[in-house]
């Protein structure tokens, strides 16, 4: 048997149950991670001294150094092999999950998350992969069945998980429950998944392109996450990171588009339809992801909830995401994927206004239902979006085209996220300001002493108040903008050319 046809050799029997179930749960735990720690970050910030704020920064260094290296999953399998180059990402995240664990103060944690990121970006796209070539072609529906429920259930789980480890141990164990996984699926890999390596042969790399990418990336997301504590451009180093970033920007796009093998195809924008169903899945994940980090924050800081309780509140998302995605899957081959994804986006949009009308004193329903609603119109959103996207572009640019999708969509989480949570801490300082000024008052101070307060007591109760109530009114501020941009990304997809033709989704890894 030659190299080619042991490569595309399906498995059978207990087999392929194994390296299946090796792959499934591999991406399970790199999907899981990204909503693992969601929950955790008040915790995070409380134990290494921090702010909130800057404890969102572990939650976007995965996400930035994950896009980063996605684009590479393609070059790294060719040059040294599929097989071997999932093994060394799956102990490298494993080995980084680790140092996460025993990270002491933020600087390493985030350079942790970091290698996370970057070990974990290309596993999501390998494990479609091979689950693709150690399943008979017959079966590869359901294979690829097995990897979109794996990826549907780890956002439901991860908050519930971390929260309740948060609680109940110690944030550290939120990483450092991935070792035994990845050693579990880094040996099963290598004793399992041998028979189907492909050969690596001497790829040249675009180091340029990914210079350049790295630099501008890596410039803007420092910019977003730090600038509020600089006073943005008031500040030297902030001016130089905005330069650095659009040059760098400016300059990748310049490179890309003259080099033969670019580390990302800018090419494919040249298909109206795939520029514009990526503009719309970009604003529209920016401001779902953020939104799902702002809501924990808020109930702990503010209304009192544990780390478990808050992750119960926001995986309700998923569960009725499950319930509808084999729904949309059937109406996405007999209705315009342009209304299904409008329809999808707006109906984000209405749960988003929903939520901007919370209160400090809601209850859990309250806060949790509207997350139950808006699980219903997500696989409207996700599902007939990918087809109008990649029907746009050539069959052969289909491969290059999802990667530059799922590329731009963890770029768009994590920046979205970092705008998101400077707007939420500058509304709040602002609403603070506000009401403080007018609680603050002779006449507030005599009607409290009136019932026996004295004057610090007084003070500590309107403190409190005005601290809960200011990061209520900031929250709702968020979901209103993020309405906002949902109804401007549903509006924008309908510049896209209805799809002619029909895609291959099994061949998209």
């Amino acid at each position: 048997m030659t190299a080619n046809e042991a490569a595309s050799a399906p498995f059978t029997g207990k087999k392929l149950l194994m390296a299946g179930m090796v792959l499934a749960l591999a991406n399970f735990m790199i999907v899981l991670d990204t909503t693992i720690a969601n929950v955790s970050v008040q915790h995070i910030a409380g134990s290494l001294g921090i702010s909130p704020s800057q404890g969102v920064w572990v939650i976007t260094s995965y996400a930035v150094a994950e896009a980063i290296s996605v684009p590479l999953t393609g070059w790294l399998a060719g040059r040294f092999g599929a097989v071997r180059t999932f093994t060394v990402g799956m102990f490298g995240f494993g080995l980084f999950s680790v140092l996460c664990g025993l990270s002491t103060s933020l600087t390493m944690l985030v350079a942790c998350r970091i290698g996370q990121g970057l070990c974990g970006g290309p596993l999501m796209p390998l494990t479609q992969t091979l689950l693709l070539r150690i399943f008979r072609k017959d079966q590869q529906v359901q294979a690829m069945a097995l990897w979109a429920m794996t990826t549907l259930v780890a956002p439901i789980i991860g908050p519930i998980l971390g929260g309740s480890i948060s609680d109940n141990l110690s944030w550290h164990w939120i990483f450092l429950i991935n070792l035994p996984v990845a050693l579990l699926c880094g040996f099963g890999a290598m004793h399992l998944l041998r028979p189907i390596e492909t050969p690596g042969q001497p790829l040249k790399v675009d180091r340029t392109g990914l210079f350049l990418m790295v630099l501008w990336i890596a410039a803007l997301q420092i910019l977003l996450d730090l600038g509020r504590e600089h006073d943005w451009f008031n500040d030297t180093s902030m001016v130089l990171l905005g330069f650095t970033a659009l040059i760098g920007f400016a300059v990748f796009i310049a490179w890309e588009l003259g080099e033969r093998q670019p580390i990302v195809d800018i090419r494919v924008f040249r298909h109206r339809g795939f520029t514009v169903a990526v503009t719309a899945l970009s604003f529209s994940f920016a401001a779902f992801f953020s939104t799902m980090v702002i809501i924990p924050q808020w109930l702990q800081a503010s209304l009192g909830y544990t780390a478990t309780y808050a992750g119960y509140a926001t995986a309700f998302t998923g569960v009725a995401a499950i319930v509808m995605a084999p729904v949309v899957a059937k109406l996405s081959t007999r209705v315009d994927p342009r209304l299904l994804v409008c329809f999808g986006i707006l109906w984000l949009g209405m749960t988003a206004l929903l939520r901007s009308q919370w209160n400090s004193q809601a209850d859990f329903w309250t806060l949790a239902m509207p997350q139950l609603i808006m699980g219903f119109g997500m696989p409207f959103f996700f599902v007939p979006l990918t087809t109008l996207a990649l029907a746009a572009v050539e069959p052969e640019e289909t491969a290059s085209a999802a990667g530059v999708m799922n590329f731009l969509r963890t770029m768009a989480g994590a920046i979205g996220t970092s705008i998101s949570a400077t707007i939420w801490n500058d509304n709040a300082v602002v609403a603070r300001s506000e009401m403080t000024g007018r609680l603050n008052t002779r006449e507030a101070q005599d009607a409290l002493a009136a019932q026996g307060w004295t004057v610090d007591q007084t003070r500590v109760a309107v403190s409190q108040l005005v601290d809960q109530q200011s990061l209520a009114l900031a929250t709702n501020h968020v979901f209103q903008i993020a309405a906002l941009v949902f109804a401007g990304a549903a509006m924008i997809v309908w510049l896209a050319p209805r799809p002619q033709r029909e895609v291959d989704t099994i061949a998209v890894h």
